[in-house]
């Protein structure tokens, strides 16, 4: 018996039919099907193959020729969103080395596609943007939901005529600066000027720029969320984090942190609660840690000691 005589009435999983015939035409063996899969029981033969697209139906009228569903999905973190086209080198879409002439002929096609790459200076500008924010996002390990908003934020600034006068790069570290104060991320300005060709200084010119023009909703950050990393720098028992973020919960519910520098006066926690220690940490490293100056803590200490004395 042919294979195809099997076929004669089809198979429609969705429907729970089975198919008319049940022998193997092989082995004479049964036959089962899972998942649109058609195979014997004894000789394991697969007489169709045909797994089912359980997608569910494209959304296409025959009056609309857009598609629903086609390719990778949008993403800001592309000048183009993602749409753009990439030329191979060596190899084919399979695999298959290519010839030299070929080679010779994609080099000439990259060369021209890379010329009319960018419509404008401004989209110029914008790719150039976006792989900065890509690159201090992976030097800084940050979340890929983060350096979407941080590309969304570049455009909003880009649109709103904030690159006019300042550095792509500035601009760029104060977006993935932004977002990190926006989603309550602990990066201090410090740790993303390090990763940029730009000074500290500009980098905050352009936060700034970009929290008052843009009115950013940024919340006022909390010296407890800089205790962790401090800590872990020294090695500090959890005992004495745990005491540094009472007294850093308790200090900010007062009011005692309002106008500190979080940092800073982090540290000035950790400097109370590890006063205890055989060996605490100075105060000078503790303000190495927290890129402030030692005054910084020496004076945050008193007014945390001063705050807890008063509190009993």
């Amino acid at each position: 018996m042919a294979s195809r005589d099997i076929y004669e009435h089809g198979f429609d999983e969705s429907s729970g039919r089975t198919i008319a015939a049940d022998t193997c035409p092989e082995c004479s063996g049964r036959l089962d099907t899972d998942g649109g899969e058609i195979t014997c029981r004894e000789c394991g033969i697969v007489l169709e193959s045909c797994r089912l697209d359980r997608r569910g139906p494209r959304l296409v009228s025959e009056d609309d020729t857009s598609k629903a569903r086609t390719g990778a999905p949008l993403t800001n973190t592309r000048h183009d969103r993602g749409l753009s086209t990439e030329i191979g080198y060596k190899r084919d879409g399979n695999g298959n080395t290519l010839s030299g002439k070929k080679q010779r002929q994609l080099n000439r096609l990259r060369r021209e596609h890379t010329r009319a790459r960018w419509r404008s200076k401004a989209e110029r500008n914008l790719a150039t943007g976006l792989s900065e924010i890509a690159r201090i996002a992976s030097d800084l390990e940050l979340a890929d939901s983060l350096r979407e908003q941080a590309s969304s934020l570049f455009r909003t600034a880009q649109d709103n005529g904030l690159l006019i006068g300042r550095s792509i790069e500035s601009i760029a570290a104060a977006s993935v600066y932004a977002i990190c104060r926006l989603n309550e991320t602990t990066r201090t300005l410090a740790e993303v000027a390090a990763v940029t060709p730009v000074d500290l200084e500009c980098v905050e010119n352009g936060y700034r720029t970009l929290n008052t023009e843009l009115e950013l909703p940024v919340p006022p950050q909390s010296p407890i969320a800089f205790i962790p990393s401090i800590a872990d720098e020294f090695e500090l028992p959890a005992q004495v984090e745990q005491r540094a973020r009472a007294f850093a919960a308790r200090a900010h519910d007062d009011g005692v942190s309002s106008g500190t520098h979080p940092a800073g006066f982090a540290a000035a926690c950790l400097a109370v609660a590890a006063s205890s220690m055989a060996d605490p940490p100075t105060q000078l490293a503790l303000a190495d840690a927290a890129d402030v100056a030692a005054a910084t803590v020496r004076n945050h200490r008193e007014r945390v000691m001063a705050f807890l004395a008063a509190d009993e």
